[in-house]
């Protein structure tokens, strides 16, 4: 793939950010009081924190993606639903964990679990909305495919939690519905280079902070 390749080059007048499972669940915060911690997670929050604020400053649109797992597992991918059923409480529906982290908000905001478990969009701000996923694919039974059409996005660039589960599926998802694709490599956890290098041969644009904000300016 090139550079400048006309149908994968990256356009930033066009792009939404998708911010994905960035919750107090997921976090490994020094507090120890997440219920799932992921490596690397807590470390991102500042880039992606950078990133959310130069989206919101151009008025482009912004969407945080979460997971909230019922309590009787009815609702939990498989590999994860008889660790809930036997009594793990992984971001609970209107719990504390389930909440994303106040850095990335753009004021005091909760989430409306039942709003979002009906699979409807909740708006935090101009352009910002949060949506529940059900599954690791952002665009698995979800509306975001047609929210980011009606936004008039064609571009979509990646930050969150754990790159070889949610967001690495998620990627794979945007470039087969031919978005244009953006990965911001140190503002996710878990990326690893030779998951890297899968992204750009299948023509994702791989930059770090610095150069996204670059572009975005």
């Amino acid at each position: 793939m090139t550079q400048h390749d006309p149908y994968t080059h990256p356009l930033a007048a066009s792009a939404a950010l998708l911010l994905i499972d960035m919750q107090r669940d997921f976090l490994d915060a020094p507090d120890g009081q997440a219920a799932m911690p992921v490596a690397g997670t807590h470390a991102v929050i500042p880039a992606i924190a950078k990133l959310a604020s130069a989206f919101r400053r151009r008025g482009l649109p912004i969407v945080h993606l979460v997971r909230l797992y019922r309590p009787d597992g009815s609702n939990v991918d498989l590999v994860r639903r008889q660790a809930i059923e036997h009594g793990a409480r992984v971001a609970v529906p209107g719990g504390p964990g389930s909440q994303i982290p106040a850095e990335l908000l753009p004021g005091d905001i909760e989430l409306d679990h039942e709003l979002l478990l009906g699979g409807g969009l909740q708006r935090i701000g101009p352009g910002e909305h949060v949506l529940y996923k059900p599954r690791w694919g952002a665009f698995y039974d979800t509306i975001l495919e047609r929210h980011l059409h009606e936004s008039g996005s064609d571009t979509v660039v990646f930050a969150g939690c754990n790159f070889p589960n949610c967001p690495r599926t998620s990627i794979y998802e945007a470039s087969e519905r031919d978005f244009r694709v953006v990965l911001v490599s140190d503002a996710v956890s878990g990326v690893y280079e030779r998951g890297a290098d899968e992204c750009r041969a299948i023509g994702v644009a791989v930059r770090d902070v610095a150069q996204t904000l670059d572009w975005l300016a």
